[in-house]
């Protein structure tokens, strides 16, 4: 057998294994990015300083033979200098700290130093070398250094005592990898396929043999999660990736996904996986207070964590939110960052999209710059993915926030309060110019403003440890921070706009309308890409905007259903267009509801446009409801108890029918399941057209002037989006039986039409009059559609 080889930088061995002291989120090494790059400037701008002795860049590596493997160390040294006889390497280091204040080098600074002071020692049969560690404060440019003198003999016995220490690590990797491997090459899908789900399990093998995207419809019920995640586990066992990314936006998708990974482990798989749960979520205290002053985990963290994490990885294959937590308590460290390093050494992770997409959230540890994953990404509910893009992709600064700011300092830092005060003047003109909204061609004048408040918060925030102002000012530095960040990567994909809200604030906005080139930085690590809902339509919608590529695969996967089991009616005699709103439209929609209920007794669920539209209904039926008829009602600020109980309420055993009001495109239009009986009933109250807003119609300009139907792409796509996830509530399994009600006279128009699923033959148009006869003769089993592969 071949000798394993294992790759690791300088400063992933150093940062991992001797990392110390407390969580501290009050510090500024928040900023990394940014001073990263500054810091890169001022770096080159030193080592062209020190003359044609200092050689900058130097790369360094070396092979350390441990038993079974190699591990391969490297790195580059930001110089090498040869004075007086003596070889120096220097470690230079970009900070906002007061140098006075640095009064030694830091140690995980040192240790690099050092290993690349041996590795060039080694190399060049050197008995002394030197060290120099070179701090160079970001604002000032001043210099502070510190050197050391180590014989070949101290750096080989300190190195040799850093190897052994990661030894145990890699050695787990490399043998855990061999019995993954050879489990996931034995694993066989564990049912029975379904209907078309063979093809759909080949069409995932292929892409990612082939490295290609591929784009899913797959109706509610095919069993998609194990079409994917089994044929991605055969890749991974064949060495086509080395890690499983499932990304999803919901809760129970991710639960699925988990159980998923548990049947296969039952088939025998030996395979590793994490579910990352929101800091929020999973933290231990009531406010996310990353410092050792507020939260006992944060002190000590890094003393503890590693060993917290090898007996995680050493000892349980399901780091589930559960597992995670007793981990996190038996060692007293932080669930959150535990989780992360843990994600390290799993074989596949189940997270939310931000985790891997989001410039200011994705995980570092896989998505850094230089960084190489042959990583496979399978994407669930990926129609959420466009507005989530945009989101992530997108910026907005308000002058009110800027003036608020600078109130909040002025007394206290002028230098700060006079950098915010020309900003807030640039956008001063801006606002003269602006009555609702105007585009504009580019506010880079704002942009170079805005670097010089960045700078100026930044030596705030470093000052002002303690401030009571301190988080506020945080906040702001974080907006200002993701501004400029998203303003280094505008494009032709952007629109840049000013608006007047209507409570009177001002906005500057970076909109990203199309996310798929900002998607495409991250999905290039990947070895294939997955991606797959239940209401991918049109594909060329979702394909335009979280693709840049033209040859991505696509596959319609055929549904199992039996057609019988399922009536779908259109109500043609109801709208929910704004001029024909009224108590009396209200009133037939109430009737409509009622007439459907009274078909069966059972639990049913009524799909509304908005909050207000949804009352204005719900205040008419319950006027007309009988005591045998329970209603529930969504609300706008529904925590996480109370849509559990919502939900539950369904799941219970009942002697009355139960109609739930929910609003379309909410937390219960998608993503929850209640199969058979739990639920036998959806109606949609409209086209879930989005309200006319600034924001849709700059998005409808943008594609109506690229020679594409911008109504389309603002407004009708996404509004059915909501409506085929709001139908795709009732047929769950194979043995669901129940009644999707369109009530909407516009869903009769082909635009509406050819949007509708293939498996949605045999629609029925219907009127109040013989809606229930119809739905009656429904459940009695006499109603009855052949299956078709046209549209009628």
């Amino acid at each position: 057998m071949a000798e394993q080889f294992i790759r690791l930088s300088v400063r992933n061995l150093v940062e991992f294994i001797l990392r110390e002291g407390n969580i501290d989120n009050r510090i500024t090494g928040n900023m990394d990015k940014d001073a990263m790059q500054q810091g890169s400037r001022i770096h080159r701008k030193i080592q062209r300083r020190m003359g044609s002795e200092y050689h900058a860049e130097v790369s360094l590596k070396k092979e350390f033979p441990c038993g079974s493997f190699i591990l391969q160390i490297e790195g580059r040294a930001d110089g090498i200098f040869d004075e007086n006889g003596c070889v120096y390497v220097d470690e230079i280091k970009s900070v906002l700290k007061d140098l006075n204040f640095i009064e030694k080098p830091v140690g995980v600074h040192l240790a690099q130093a050092k290993c690349y002071a041996y590795i060039y020692a080694f190399q060049n049969k050197r008995d002394t070398i030197g060290v120099q560690m070179t701090y160079c404060h970001m604002e000032t440019e001043e210099i502070k250094r510190f050197r050391e003198m180590y014989t070949m003999e101290e750096l080989e016995i300190w190195m040799t005592e850093l190897i052994h220490q990661y030894e145990k690590w890699a050695k787990f990797q490399i043998d855990w990898k061999s019995v993954r491997n050879i489990s996931a090459q034995k694993t066989e899908f564990p049912f029975p396929y379904r209907k078309g789900q063979r093809e759909l399990v080949s069409s995932v093998y292929r892409s990612i043999l082939r490295k290609k995207k591929l784009f899913i419809q797959a109706p509610t019920g095919v069993g998609k999660t194990m079409a994917t995640i089994f044929p991605a586990v055969r890749a991974v066992g064949e060495g086509l990736g080395e890690k499983i990314f499932y990304l999803t936006a919901k809760t129970i998708t991710r639960t699925v996904a988990e159980q998923a990974f548990q049947t296969l482990r039952e088939q025998g798989l030996q395979y590793k996986v994490v579910t990352l749960t929101a800091k929020e979520k999973i933290c231990f205290c009531e406010s996310t207070e990353c410092n050792p002053d507020a939260c006992p985990y944060a002190k000590g963290h890094y003393d503890r964590v590693n060993d917290a994490v090898f007996d995680l990885i050493t000892n349980v294959c399901e780091l589930s939110r559960e597992v995670l937590e007793a981990q996190a308590q038996k060692y007293q460290v932080c669930p959150f960052e535990m989780a992360l390093d843990a994600s390290l050494w799993v074989d596949a992770i189940i997270c939310d999209y931000n985790y891997v997409f989001d410039p200011n959230a994705h995980l570092k540890r896989f998505f850094s710059e230089g960084e190489v994953g042959k990583y496979l990404f399978l994407i669930d509910e990926a129609h959420n993915l466009v507005e989530r893009g945009r989101e992530m992709y997108s910026a907005e600064l308000y002058k009110e926030d800027v003036l608020s700011i600078r109130r909040l300092v002025k007394a206290e830092d002028t230098k700060l309060a006079k950098r915010l005060d020309e900003c807030n003047k640039q956008l001063l003109e801006l606002k003269k110019e602006c009555e609702n909204y105007k585009i504009l061609d580019s506010v880079s004048h704002i942009a170079l403003k805005l670097m010089n408040v960045m700078g100026e918060l930044e030596r705030y925030l470093e000052e002002n440890q303690h401030s009571k102002k301190r988080e506020e000012v945080l906040n702001f530095y974080f907006q200002v921070r993701a501004f400029l960040n998203i303003h280094e990567i505008l494009d032709e994909n952007y629109v840049i706009y000013t608006e007047m809200e209507p409570g009177g604030r001002f906005k500057l906005k970076l909109l990203c309308v199309n996310p798929a080139v900002n998607l495409q930085t991250y999905l290039e690590q990947g070895n294939g890409i997955v991606f797959f809902s239940a209401t991918l339509l049109p594909i060329q919608y979702y394909k335009k905007l979280l693709s840049v590529e033209t040859d991505d695969y696509a596959v319609y996967a055929e549904s199992s259903f039996p057609l019988e089991n399922r009536l779908i009616l259109l109500g043609t005699d109801v709208s929910t267009k704004y001029t024909m709103r009224g108590p009396d439209m209200y009133d037939r929609f109430a009737e409509y509801i009622l007439r459907v209920v009274h078909g069966k007794k059972g639990n049913y669920l009524v799909f509304f446009p908005s909050y207000r539209f949804m009352k204005d209904v719900y205040e008419q039926f319950q006027v007309k409801r009988g005591s045998e008829i329970e209603c529930m009602i969504q609300s706008p600020y529904m925590d996480e108890e109370a849509r559990e109980i919502f939900l539950e309420t369904f799941e219970e055993e009942r002697e009355r029918t139960l109609v739930g009001f929910c609003v379309m495109g909410g937390i219960f239009s998608e993503g929850i399941d209640l199969t058979e009986d739990r639920l036998i009933g959806a109606m949609i109250v409209g086209t879930g057209i989005p309200q006319v807003c600034n924001d849709r119609e700059i998005i409808k300009g943008y594609f109506d002037a690229r020679d594409m139907s911008g109504f389309d792409y603002a407004y009708l796509y996404p509004g059915m989006n909501k409506v085929l996830q709001s139908a795709g509530r009732v047929i769950r399994t194979e043995r669901d039986k129940g009644l999707i009600l369109l009530l909407d006279e516009r869903f009769q128009g082909w635009r509406y039409q050819q949007i509708f699923p293939r498996e949605w033959t045999g629609i029925r148009r219907c009127c109040l009059e013989d809606v229930q006869n119809r739905i009656e003769q429904f459940w009695r089993g006499t109603e009855r559609y052949e299956r078709s592969t046209d549209k009628k």
